[in-house]
């Protein structure tokens, strides 16, 4: 499915008309008719993002780059059960730069589902909470993300969470090249610029885990 196609898809899905999504857009009608009808093909980043927030979607999705089966299998409706562990949220994660990563507890707890662990021990996580929009709009501030702790990334461009100079943490995407002494982290947010930490630097940097699942609270 291409991209106009999703667009149209997710509108009729949200019970939107094309003058709805125009008037949220801030375009007119017209615009956001070429949007579906594929006649404008090189869509803005923002737009998308845009699209992304007010269909409730990823961008991902949207770009055609998750199909709508892996989505739900990669993150499924949680069934009401009282098999669940209490994890503490300790401290918070900067979808930003320069946050000193401090692991206090105020006393704030989550409920997360056996079920989400995989297989995996409940040591194998922790819980923290976004703070700052450059991850938005796949990660919100206020969100609680369910943390595999691991020290290495997958690919690159995977989201990581990242302690660089020694103290400060982030949540960010991470590109690298192997073999090459650099690495990026890259906000989803265009409005923020991508970090290069490179040479002595990589010295003080590691990957502290990757975010498995996201606890939002819902505001209507």
């Amino acid at each position: 499915m291409k991209l106009h196609e999703r667009i149209k898809k997710c509108r009729l899905s949200c019970g939107m008309t094309l003058l709805e999504l125009a008037n949220a857009l801030g375009v007119r009608e017209a615009t956001a008719q070429r949007y579906e009808s594929g006649e404008i093909k090189n869509l803005k980043h923002a737009t998308v993002l845009e699209m992304a927030r007010i269909f409730n979607c990823s961008p991902s999705y949207l770009m055609g780059w998750e199909d709508e089966a892996a989505l739900k299998k990669e993150l499924p409706n949680p069934n009401a059960t009282s098999d669940f562990v209490t994890f503490p949220v300790i401290g918070e994660i900067a979808a930003g730069y320069d946050s000193v990563a401090i692991e206090d507890w105020s006393g704030e707890t989550v409920d997360i589902p056996v079920s989400y662990f995989k297989g995996r021990a409940q040591s194998d996580f922790f819980v923290l909470e976004v703070k700052g929009d450059s991850m938005w709009p796949e990660y919100q501030e206020g969100d609680r993300v369910l943390i595999l702790k691991q020290d290495t990334l997958e690919y690159s461009g995977q989201v990581g969470a990242i302690l660089y100079d020694d103290t400060n943490s982030t949540l960010k995407k991470v590109e690298f090249a192997q073999g090459q002494d650099w690495l990026k982290l890259v906000p989803i947010n265009p409005v923020f610029k991508p970090q290069r930490i490179e040479g002595e630097a990589l010295e003080h940097c590691k990957v502290i885990g990757i975010p498995r699942v996201i606890i939002r609270d819902v505001k209507n």
